[in-house]
């Protein structure tokens, strides 16, 4: 019985196109506050570790920038990547809090978008330490096979149609968290 279903479901991936390698998840999910004032920085960290859970890392200055007194090496910001179920449990409270996204925010397989408040978002109530603030999220999406361009030992290339599009980011997005998505 289930070696006739794994022909049919096999015959009907090949036919269609849609097998396996072809399902997108979500890679890592990355939270990031930045402010070039000292005092900020405490309270991104708090409000990084309040939202995610876990402890998040320093992210220092690349450039020079003279107008905003930065240096490189600077201490300037915070961040945290979360993968797997972590990442998929703070993106559904994230969009409790939005009422919708613009298509200009979606690239291929990337959405990224701030949040201007912490305090939008209902699943987050008010921290008296942490006061307002907001912070980035960016969605990192991937398919099965796309370790092979990472590997250490002989990398290669992927094809066209294992590349996520822009549209299939969307869609993918769209039904996986029911969001609202603006032109």
């Amino acid at each position: 019985m289930a070696i006739i279903k794994e022909k049919e479901r096999e015959t009907i991936n090949k036919n269609t196109g849609n097998g396996k390698m072809r399902d997108i998840k979500i890679e890592k999910v990355i939270l990031h506050c930045s402010s070039a004032e000292p005092g900020k920085l405490e309270r991104y960290e708090k409000l990084l570790r309040y939202i995610s859970g876990m402890n998040p890392i320093k992210t220092l200055a690349k450039k020079r920038i003279p107008a905003f007194k930065i240096r490189p090496g600077l201490h300037i910001g915070y961040k945290v990547t979360l993968r797997g179920e972590r990442a998929i449990e703070v993106l559904k409270k994230i969009f409790t809090g939005l009422s919708s996204l613009k298509e200009d925010q979606f690239s291929n397989g990337f959405l990224s978008f701030g949040i201007k408040e912490y305090i939008e978002i209902s699943a987050f109530t008010y921290q008296r330490d942490i006061g307002i603030l907001g912070f980035e999220v960016v969605i990192n999406l991937t398919r099965a096979g796309k370790r092979i361009l990472k590997r250490k030992r002989k990398k290669s290339k992927i094809g066209p149609k294992q590349k996520i599009s822009r549209e299939e980011t969307i869609k993918f997005l769209k039904d996986k968290f029911n969001l609202d998505i603006e032109k």
